[in-house]
């Protein structure tokens, strides 16, 4: 699935209305825009395979350490 930024915040809004996760959310919202397949296409023609390879792993690691964190620590 791809969509920039602007198009997740309808999203989003649904998934917080319906009782998702505020991590959860916020996670969703980052791997859509970050690890979309466009956006790897576009960018395997930039960088080397293992380079790319590399930035999908620390995204992903990333986004779901932002993710787990929200949920767990009382923010809200």
């Amino acid at each position: 699935m791809y969509a920039d930024i602007f198009g997740t915040i309808p999203v989003a809004e649904a998934l917080l209305a319906k009782g998702a996760l505020l991590g959860t959310v916020l996670a969703f919202m980052m791997a859509v825009t970050t690890l979309s397949l466009p956006s790897l296409v576009m960018l395997r023609k930039a960088v080397k395979p293992r380079l790319l390879a590399l930035f999908v792993a620390i995204c992903a690691i990333g986004i779901i350490t932002v993710g787990y964190l929200f949920n767990v620590l009382p923010i809200f």
